[in-house]
């Protein structure tokens, strides 16, 4: 009785475990018990038809998620997709502004300045007394799509005039480290000619870019360069242009006016410093190139040149961050070299004059300057660069052009707060000794402010 009574309770337990009304273990029989086996083994079966079922889907499934994959593998590496990834959006570039003004008190009238005992080209010179627009710019950019990237960067001088400063497309899809650039571009050569006026460290630029570079350098045509795939920094680049910039000409030629050549190496010290070398090479190739100078009678004349200017030179920086954290402290040590040699001939004074001679030159400067962070959101620095005309040989124009023997220098000091990275207030103080027997005394206040997209500054 005991064991008939203990066999119907656990029966009773598992069919209440199944979701089935218990039957009450007294009426327990033997046919009920039929019954219950009869469907359990029904209940069984039910599972495993949909065990089944459901296993036979899921290999259904991994098959075609296995064909999808295979031929999103097997499509080509260029196809693009037929709606942009990021909707309508996609097609908006990038814009940014940098406001800039400053208030600049010169002892020195700055009109018709001129480096003594170098050819003068390009936009050089201290700027305007009084108040005046510094360099504003517009900037544009955006991805183009998988393979390319575009910029354009517009630019407003104090004479309201706009002025295409970049506009280039370069390459983000190329293996190895290469990468393309063609349009207009400022030239890898140096240190700060890359860098857009905003980004200097001082309100003008140095004496020697004035004077070989007409103060920066753009580049019309083509860049090629390459970053190795190795822990120390490893930079070769090499560029091909129309040339038409100082110390170049325009010409309606086919071939190219300019080459450029440079290298940059760079590496860590320690977590506290970091350092920059690079060499370059600037060749042109410029014919009837116009410039201003002076004869032995002290009356401005309009000569012209025709032959080979190159320009070769050397760039360094180092910067320090304590544990590699410049919010708060950092210190920059940069200087640049470099030698100019031109070769050719030179038509003395072409409107009247008109007479034609050999010209030969070798001239050299340079600049070396210092930053020092020393409490957040403050700088001072000091620059000092000095040119050396060394010797031009006019041939037989030397009777009428005097040798102008001469040693530039300029001495400047700055201090400048910056209460984030998009503003800037920056005082400058400058002796320039760059006109012989006109000395002067600078002041200039200056403003930049940048707005909406911000691109990172190079190193």
């Amino acid at each position: 009785m005991y064991k008939h009574h203990h066999h119907a309770c656990r029966s009773a337990i598992i069919l209440a475990a199944l979701g089935l009304s218990p039957i009450p273990a007294l009426a327990a029989d033997s046919a009920d018990l039929q019954q219950i086996r009869q469907e359990i083994d029904t209940l069984r079966q039910g599972y495993e038809k949909r065990i089944n079922e459901l296993e036979t889907r899921l290999q259904n499934a991994e098959a075609t998620a296995n064909k999808a994959e295979q031929a999103a593998q097997n499509a080509p590496a260029n196809s693009a997709p037929s709606t942009p990834a990021a909707g309508g959006n996609a097609f908006n570039p990038e814009i940014g502004m940098v406001l800039s003004g400053s208030y600049s008190n010169f002892k020195r009238n700055p009109d018709g300045y001129r480096i003594t005992g170098f050819a003068p080209g390009g936009d050089i010179g201290p700027g305007s007394r009084g108040f005046s627009l510094g360099e504003s710019e517009v900037n544009f950019s955006a991805n183009v799509d998988q393979l390319f990237y575009g910029n354009l960067t517009l630019s407003v001088g104090a004479d309201d005039k706009i002025h295409a400063e970049e506009a280039f497309i370069q390459t983000t899809a190329m293996p190895a480290g290469f990468r393309l650039k063609a349009g207009r571009f400022f030239s890898g050569i140096g240190y700060i000619n890359g860098q857009h006026a905003h980004a200097w460290d001082f309100a003008d630029s140095p004496l020697v870019y004035q004077a070989f570079l007409g103060g920066q350098y753009a580049q019309e045509g083509i860049q090629a360069s390459w970053v190795a795939p190795t822990r120390m920094f490893v930079e070769l680049g090499s560029e091909m242009g129309r040339g038409k910039e100082f110390p170049g000409a325009d010409s309606q030629r086919n071939k190219p006016g300019s080459q450029a050549v440079f290298a940059h190496v760079g590496d860590d010290i320690g977590v506290s410093q970091s350092w920059r070398a690079g060499l370059s090479w600037l060749r042109h190739t410029p014919q009837n190139r116009s410039q201003t100078d002076t004869n032995l009678a002290n009356t401005n004349v309009t000569d012209s040149f025709t032959g080979t200017s190159n320009i070769v030179g050397a760039d360094f920086v180092w910067k320090w961050a304590p544990n590699g954290n410049g919010e708060r402290q950092n210190l920059k040590l940069q200087g640049e070299f470099y030698r100019r040699m031109e070769k050719g001939q030179l038509v003395y004074d072409t409107a009247n004059a008109n007479t034609q001679g050999d010209y030969r030159t070798a001239q050299s400067g340079w600049y070396v300057q210092s930053v020092y962070q020393f409490i957040p959101n403050w700088r001072v620095g000091a620059r000092y660069e000095r040119l050396n005309s060394g010797t031009v040989d006019y041939g037989s124009n030397a009777l009428v052009l005097g040798d102008e023997r001469f040693r530039p220098s300029k001495t400047s000091l700055m201090v400048d707060w910056n209460p984030s990275e998009f503003s800037r207030i920056r005082l400058q103080v400058a002796q320039d000794k760059s006109r012989r027997d006109l000395k002067d005394q600078q002041v200039t206040l200056q403003y930049q402010m940048s707005l909406g997209a911000h691109g990172a500054h190079s190193y």
